[in-house]
């Protein structure tokens, strides 16, 4: 649902912002008065071109905004996964909105990220359909009228169509894994060579984590060998001197003379006596210490190639890691693959003719839904073409003949089975109208003006619950060349499908309007220093809506017996 639109700076409206309710809402106004700029502003919403010249005189930018409920269904959307992803379409709401700058430039956007007019298409198209005189028709695509049709067909049947959209979606997939085996078939002998030789590789280098970190602790030591060793040996000096003609004491040996000085009052006072063993204690750990460096020190002397070794294996490691992910772990995962892909590759035979006859399965299941699903909707067609036929008659169309036509759909010749088929069954329905006697019948895309286009959905939303698809529908000229009771009819049809989803209708009949929960009036004024007029939006209370339907009907709302007759047109909705 439409909950909120925002235009600024749109021909001559310079900010209008409409709040909508679920239900019928009407937009009314004088011809000229820029009701036309509205529906523009949802045709840009729905990814439709701009037209030149659609900013207002003097403005360097315009802007549209549309704030939809709805936003859940559109996340559950298989085909919208990418946009899903790129733009995000969590959360209650969706914010699409249109910017168009004074080059001509035009820019779209999805929760306020950048988006592209196709992406605002895939979206809006499922959240508002267009009828009018602008180019998103819905009922102008083959793909919405066989929607019209399944739904008409009702609720049996839409099982039947989703159970064989999920025959066919299996199918599909069974076909790409079949056509990319094939693919890898005829290579297959230099691809198996290649995996060969990228397991042999890492399987002979073994490449292990642990392994690495121990490696390069290694050899960060021993690339600090001399530095290391002099440390060490200047420690042991201090606590150990042991140079020829050296007469210095070191640290042990003054430990232990101090030991020994302590050693030999003890027994007299009990916290002298701690501090030699404290004194004790450090002589010996000393000592210990001294053993531990020069044991250290004699380590340092291993194999001098030992280096160059541990250089060698961590440059196998690297060229494995650069090759293939960056880590050991991705270098692993990869040796994994390998080893499922070759041994894939290996049985490819058994492989294709498993999927070959799998396939053939599900190609001969496929193949009686369809027929099953073609069978009924050549059974309906007849039916439905009657009732839109009444419809169309009570809506000043009495004269129209109506058909629908239901055929094979197109492919390219020599095409495959599923190419065939379809992702919808085998069928392309086709809704052929002349307007008028004596016209030949045309496509209804062809033939239909944009107010005919609008009563034959108006007709066909009427009779098959579902079709149009959108929770939000728009209807632009309706009422075109239609009054009195057709007037009348027409809106009633309209509160009706009102009451299942809403509905928004821009007309110029007082009988359409009256029947509306809310109401919007589009209202040119002149510009108080002779500038650029203004168009504002009004959404009017009940004297408001008077005094419009007063207008409609003719007159000023101080004629009496007009405002009679409008206050009698809301009575009787």
């Amino acid at each position: 649902m439409l909950l909120e639109l925002r235009v600024q700076n749109l021909l001559l409206i310079e900010s209008a912002e409409l709040s909508l309710d679920p239900g019928l809402n009407v937009i009314t106004g004088e011809t000229g008065a820029g009701k036309t700029v509205l529906a523009q502003a949802l045709d840009m919403l729905l990814g439709g071109k701009p037209a030149r010249g659609l900013l207002r005189p003097g403005a360097e930018e315009a802007y549209v905004e549309g704030v939809f409920a709805g936003a859940d269904s559109l996340a559950a959307d298989s085909d919208l996964a990418d946009l899903h992803e790129r733009v995000g379409l969590d959360g209650q709401e969706v914010v699409l909105a249109r910017r168009i700058t004074a080059d001509g430039r035009s820019r779209a956007y999805v929760h306020g990220r950048s988006a592209s007019a196709p992406d605002l298409r895939a979206i809006g198209t499922r959240l508002l359909s267009f009828y009018g005189q602008h180019e998103h028709r819905r009922l102008t695509l083959a793909s919405a009228q066989l929607e019209v049709l399944d739904s008409f067909c009702g609720r049996r049947h839409l099982q039947a169509r989703a159970e064989y959209e999920r025959l066919w979606t299996s199918a599909r997939r069974l076909e790409q894994e079949l056509e990319q085996l094939r693919d890898r078939v005829g290579a297959r002998e230099r691809d198996l060579d290649l995996l060969e030789f990228e397991l042999h590789e890492i399987e002979q280098a073994a490449p292990d984590e642990a392994e690495e970190e121990r490696l390069e602790a290694e050899r960060s030591r021993l690339a600090s060998v001399e530095t290391l060793r002099q440390s060490v040996l200047g420690a042991t000096a201090a606590l150990e001197p042991g140079g020829e003609g050296d007469v210095t004491e070191g640290v042990l040996s003054l430990l232990s003379r101090a030991s020994a000085e302590l050693a030999s009052s003890r027994g007299v006072d009990a916290a002298l006596d701690r501090l030699a063993d404290r004194a004790a204690a450090m002589a010996y750990e000393a000592e210990d210490i001294a053993r531990e460096l020069r044991d250290y020190e004699s380590s340092l002397q291993a194999d001098p190639g030992r280096l160059e070794q541990l250089d060698e294996r961590l440059a196998a490691f690297g060229r494995l890691k650069r090759k293939h992910g960056g880590s050991i772990a991705e270098v692993l995962a990869h040796a994994e693959r390998c080893r499922e892909e070759h041994a894939r590759l290996s049985n490819a035979e058994e492989t294709t003719a498993r999927l070959e006859s799998e396939l053939d399965t599900a190609l001969a299941e496929l193949d009686r839904a369809a027929a099953k699903l073609s069978a009924e909707r050549r059974k309906v067609a007849s039916k439905l073409e009657r009732e839109v036929r009444g419809e169309l008659a009570s809506l000043a169309m009495a004269e129209a003949s109506f058909e629908v036509v239901v055929g094979e759909r197109e492919h390219v010749e020599g095409a495959g089975a599923l190419e065939r088929l379809g992702p919808k069954g085998a069928d392309s329905v086709e809704m052929v109208i002349a307007p008028n006697p004596g016209v030949a019948a045309g496509r209804l895309r062809e033939i239909a003006s944009g107010g005919e286009l609008s009563r034959v959905m108006l007709a066909l939303m009427s009779i098959a619950t579902g079709a149009g698809g959108a929770s939000t529908v728009v209807f632009d000229e309706v009422d075109a060349g239609v009054g009195g009771n057709t007037a009348r009819a027409v809106g009633e049809r309209l509160r009706t499908l009102a009451r299942h989803r809403q509905v928004i209708c821009i007309t110029h009949l007082p009988q359409v309007a009256s029947l509306a929960a809310r109401h919007f009036r589009v209202v040119k004024r002149a510009s108080a220093d002779a500038g650029v007029a203004r168009t504002d939006v009004e959404r009017l209370d009940h004297s408001g809506l008077v005094a419009e339907l007063c207008r409609m009907l003719g007159a000023d709302s101080a004629d009496g017996t007009v405002r009679r007759h409008a206050e009698r047109l809301l009575e009787a909705a």
